[in-house]
C-alpha cells in the first residue's frame, strides 16, 4: 500500500510575522508595511533542490547554496518567494516606482474616491541643487535661508491647489476631472506585490546612491527593515554579490590585467581602442562616461589610473 505524501507546513518567518501590519514611516507622511508574504530562505533552497531531492539540510549548506545561486545569477528559485506591501508615497516617486513592471499593483483611485489630503513637504535644509555631471540627479544642498523661502512658497502652492481641487469637488465637478491640477507631491496609496528576484532588482537600483533620495528612502526601509528580516541569508548574499559588488566589462578587465602587470602603456592602448581617450580641442580628454565610471572603480581599488599619470 502506497503511503500518502506528507503534509507540508506553510513556511513562516517569526521575525517578519512580528512586523506584519506595522507601518514604517518614510518621508513626512509616507509609510511602508508588510501585508503578506510567501516563502523564506528555505523555500529558495527547496526550489533549487527539487530536481534531485532534499539533499542536505544543514543551515550552512543552505547558506552556501543561496550564495551560489545569487553569485551565478540562477534567478528562478528566488521567484518562489513573494512579498505584498501597502505603501503610501508621493506621486512623483510613485512614477519611478511603477516603472518596475514585474509587480502586481492596485492603487488608490482618485476617480472613485477623493484624493488623499496630504502632500510631501520639503524641509528648509533639504532642497538640492541640480547635479553638474548628471542630468537627472541632485548635487549639494542649498543653504537653509534659501531653502526656508522655497519651503514657504511650496506650502502656499500646495494649499492653493488643494483648495482649488476641493472647490471643484464642492461644486459637483467629477472627481476624475477635478484632480487634474493636483501636484505630483500629493500622496497616493497602493498594494504592491513582487517576487523576491524582481524585488532584489528593484532594491539594487533604488537603494543605489544615484537614485532619487525620496524613492531611495523607501527602498532602504523595504530592504533593511523588511527583506533583511524575511530572508536574512539572501539579504547577506545580495549585499556581498550584488549591492556591494563591483562589476567589470571585458574592456575594464583587460585594462586591470595590464595595470596588474605594470604595463601602463598597454592599458592606455586598450582605453584608446575603446574610444575613451579622445583628445579635447582645449587640451585634456573629451568627457567619456565609461572612462569616468571606470576611473572611479580604480580609485576605490587603490589602483593607478594610467591616463592620469
Amino acid at each position: 500500500m502506497e503511503s500518502r505524501p506528507e503534509k507540508l507546513p506553510r513556511p513562516g518567518v517569526p521575525a517578519l510575522d512580528e512586523i506584519l501590519g506595522r507601518a514604517f514611516p518614510v518621508l513626512d507622511d509616507g509609510l511602508v508595511r508588510v501585508v503578506d508574504y510567501m516563502g523564506d530562505d528555505a523555500a529558495i533552497v527547496q526550489a533549487a533542490r527539487v530536481s534531485y531531492g532534499s539533499g542536505t539540510k544543514k543551515t550552512s549548506d543552505d547558506r552556501s547554496l543561496i550564495r551560489y545561486l545569487l553569485r551565478h545569477r540562477h534567478t528562478t528559485p528566488f521567484e518562489m518567494c513573494s512579498l505584498k506591501l501597502h505603501v503610501r508615497v508621493p506621486m512623483d516617486a510613485w512614477r519611478q516606482w511603477i516603472r518596475h513592471r514585474t509587480a502586481s499593483i492596485n492603487e488608490y483611485s482618485t476617480r472613485y474616491s477623493v484624493a488623499i489630503n496630504s502632500a510631501q513637504q520639503t524641509a528648509g535644509d533639504q532642497w538640492r541643487t541640480q547635479a553638474v555631471d548628471n542630468k537627472q540627479g541632485s548635487g549639494s544642498f542649498l543653504d537653509r535661508d534659501t531653502g526656508t523661502i522655497l519651503s514657504a512658497s511650496e506650502k502656499a502652492h500646495q494649499d492653493s491647489t488643494r483648495k482649488l481641487y476641493q472647490d471643484r469637488i464642492d461644486q459637483g465637478v467629477a472627481r476624475e476631472q477635478a484632480r487634474k491640477d493636483l501636484p505630483l507631491c500629493t500622496y497616493t496609496e497602493a498594494y504592491w506585490k513582487m517576487d523576491l528576484h524582481n524585488l532584489l532588482h528593484f532594491l539594487a537600483l533604488r537603494m543605489d546612491s544615484h537614485a532619487q533620495k525620496e524613492i531611495r528612502d523607501y527602498a532602504t526601509v523595504i530592504g533593511q527593515e523588511i527583506v533583511a528580516r524575511w530572508v536574512p541569508m539572501t539579504w547577506e548574499a545580495f549585499h556581498d554579490y550584488r549591492f556591494g559588488a563591483m562589476y567589470f566589462s571585458r574592456i575594464e578587465s583587460g585594462i586591470i590585467a595590464a595595470i596588474g602587470k605594470g604595463e601602463a602603456e598597454e592599458a592606455n592602448t586598450l582605453a584608446k581602442a575603446a574610444g575613451w581617450l579622445k583628445p579635447a580641442r582645449n587640451g585634456g580628454l573629451v568627457p567619456n562616461r565609461e572612462r569616468l565610471e571606470f576611473s572611479e572603480k580604480l580609485r576605490q581599488l587603490n589602483l593607478q589610473i594610467p591616463w592620469e599619470q
